[in-house]
């Protein structure tokens, strides 16, 4: 470690600690950020701590859409992220606008709507419920038996969801760019060889690479899935910065990142915006800031409370 990221680091924790802060990570953000964040889990963990912090403060590294969940839950405070740009391909590929004149134009479907917490505050005040990739078939299976399902902005978790529930629902056509990027062919070149390596991989995966996992899960469920595997080489088909918490809970595991057919690996540009430069910068400026317009954030959050309390 150099001494300017040394003192980086001992910079940030002073700041955390004036402005009673507290950082919370996304585990794809890159290993220095996971290494300094208080919380670093999944979008389910990181909601779950942004609603039970007592800190004036939550620097949220991770995407733009995260930060926004935090400030829904959490209208009083500070709520700021390292660069204001990290957004997501899900989030972009579900306007509000379209949504609502999709809702309205289906009126008579009586929708029972059902959004993956990767979209915007506007499309979460649109839904009756969020979930993410870690509790969306405990969602979906307390879903009204009554009415039919319109699941938004990812196909493909949706999908996998659809599989696991047997529940038939309306699929938005949204996709995460980074995992439409493995391929049925680049994952089974990895098989080939490590062939003695168990594959698991994200649901937001299509189906072609979901049918040669061994698991599919969210990236918490992940590390218990490493953690426990009867093997120690397992290929990890998700974002890249997965893998730095992975080592860290399953040191005795060889854990071999999926490759696209580009590359080695597979990075999330979005996610990798965020630096430790930026995350100082924003605990000293506190911006930028997330704020929301007090309607929307209101609708946003009932639907988002309902979750919290169903995946209990």
């Amino acid at each position: 470690m150099s001494i300017t990221s040394l003192d980086l680091r001992e910079d940030i924790l002073r700041l955390k600690k004036e402005r009673n802060a507290v950082i919370l990570a996304h585990n794809y953000q890159t290993g220095d950020i996971q290494d300094i964040a208080d919380y670093v889990g999944d979008s389910l963990g990181l909601a779950y701590r942004a609603q039970e912090t007592d800190a004036d403060v939550i620097a949220f590294c991770g995407v733009h859409f995260m930060a926004e969940t935090a400030k829904i839950v959490n209208p009083n405070k500070t709520v700021v992220l390292p660069d204001k740009d990290a957004g997501c391909s899900l989030e972009e590929s579900c306007p509000a606008d379209a949504l609502e004149k999709y809702i309205n134009d289906n009126k008579d479907k009586n929708y029972y709507v059902i959004a993956y917490i990767n979209c915007s505050a506007g499309v979460k005040a649109l839904c009756d419920v969020i979930c993410t990739s870690g509790n969306a078939v405990k969602i979906v299976n307390k879903a009204p038996a009554d009415r039919p399902i319109l699941f938004v902005p990812d196909a493909n978790l949706g999908a996998w969801v659809m599989e696991q529930t047997g529940r038939k629902m309306d699929l938005w056509q949204g996709a995460c760019y980074v995992h439409v990027e493995f391929t049925r062919d680049s994952i089974n070149k990895i098989k080939a060889e490590y062939p003695d390596a168990l594959v698991v991989a994200h649901p937001e995966c299509t189906t072609a690479v979901r049918l040669l996992a061994d698991e599919v899960c969210s990236t918490e469920k992940m590390v218990d899935f490493c953690k426990n595997a009867p093997v120690k080489n397992i290929i990890v088909v998700t974002e890249s910065g997965m893998l730095h918490r992975l080592q860290k809970e399953a040191p005795d595991k060889n854990l071999i990142p999926g490759p696209t057919d580009r590359c080695a690996c597979n990075d999330c540009r979005y996610m990798k915006m965020n630096t430790m430069q930026k995350l100082r910068d924003c605990l000293d400026k506190l911006e930028p800031q997330v704020n929301l317009p007090e309607d929307v954030r209101k609708r946003a959050e009932a639907p988002l409370l309902k979750m919290l309390e169903q995946s209990k």
